[in-house]
């Protein structure tokens, strides 16, 4: 029984670790410019279940990088890596929602999933639930708030978020 237990966790680390190098090489593929091969090995690495890999490739899917430019790909990709706690995938989906790509425009969807990304420690999710309060996009106007999720975003090293609760403090 043991062996058989230790032989299941290195398969499982296995591959993890093959999705993780599988993840590695298309980042490095995607830094040359080889974006046909980066979309290839994140599309392994996600049907792995990597969900940052899910996210890197909605974001080829949203700017046609290595893929045709497909909007409706890009989100169910997002949503993928946001299902899969990529905080990351979470603010982008937020983003084709409050614009209404690839999906239809639903500013309270945009602010649940921007929530979703910040409580998660993702800067620009923070930073765009700050721009959500300030001009009552899909919650109630509450500039305490804004400036609260300004603030987190600042914190986490997002200089427009520093920007912004710096003007908004004003």
């Amino acid at each position: 029984m043991k062996t058989v237990l230790k032989l299941l966790i290195s398969t499982v680390l296995l591959g993890s670790l093959a999705f993780a190098n599988d993840f590695g090489e298309a980042f490095k593929a995607y830094e040359k410019g080889d974006y046909k091969k980066a979309s290839e090995l994140f599309k392994k690495s996600c049907d792995g279940g990597d969900a940052g890999s899910c996210g890197a490739l909605g974001y080829m899917y949203e700017q046609g990088k290595g893929v045709k430019q497909d909007y409706f790909k890009a989100a169910e990709l997002y949503k993928k890596g946001c299902d899969g706690r990529n905080t990351w995938s979470c603010g982008n989906l937020g983003l084709m929602y409050e614009y209404g790509k690839g999906v239809k425009q639903n500013y309270f969807k945009a602010v649940k999933l921007y929530k979703k990304g910040c409580d998660g420690g993702n800067a620009g999710s923070c930073g765009k639930l700050g721009v959500s309060y300030e001009s009552g996009k899909g919650v109630k106007k509450d500039i305490n708030k804004a400036l609260e999720y300004y603030g987190k975003a600042c914190d986490l090293k997002e200089q427009k978020g520093c920007e912004d609760y710096a003007r908004l403090k004003k």
